[in-house]
């Protein structure tokens, strides 16, 4: 493909919406226990690569780091929807490179978009579009791996959160 070309792909999102355990505010806690923030000032001092998926490993105990977070309950106020609602970019940098390295349009969809959010009837919900749906799009296996690698971390966030794990994320669905 030239540059001037354009390209348009089609491709089909699995959205999962994930009950969890705790109350809305006790999940957020927990959430962002396990998934700590990016810190850039540390990761920007690192003088190799090597020295930063080092951090990146310790830094991110369970694969993902927060890095962007927004209050969306305190941004809607004054709405009238009454949502409890936090959104997220999850994801670690380490892992993206690899996709990065063969496309750099992956990163349309890495970090991930989280949302956690109190539902209707007093539960709390956590939803992520599943890894492998966005990244299989990007025709490429090493890119396609990835993805896979990236749904079986959410799988084990999941877990750590107290949460039943979708089938999809554990290899018994397509």
């Amino acid at each position: 493909m030239t540059t001037s070309e354009n390209h348009t792909t089609e491709h089909l999102t699995h959205r999962l919406d994930v009950a969890l355990p705790a109350p809305y505010e006790r999940a957020v806690r927990r959430y962002e226990e396990l998934v700590p923030a990016y810190d850039a000032a540390r990761f920007g001092q690192l003088a190799s690569w090597q020295a930063v998926l080092d951090l990146a490993e310790i830094n991110a105990p369970h694969g993902f780091m927060i890095y962007w977070r927004t209050d969306v309950t305190s941004a809607m106020a004054g709405s009238g929807s009454g949502w409890k609602c936090t959104a997220y970019l999850m994801g670690n940098h380490t892992i993206a490179e690899r996709m990065f390295r063969h496309d750099p349009a992956t990163m349309l969809h890495a970090p991930l978009r989280t949302v956690i959010y109190a539902d209707a009837h007093g539960g709390t919900r956590f939803v992520v579009d599943r890894p492998s749906s966005l990244f299989d799009s990007y025709d490429n296996p090493a890119i396609a791996a990835v993805g896979g690698e990236l749904d079986r971390l959410v799988a084990g966030l999941l877990t750590l959160l107290g949460a039943t794990v979708p089938k999809e994320l554990t290899g018994d669905s397509p």
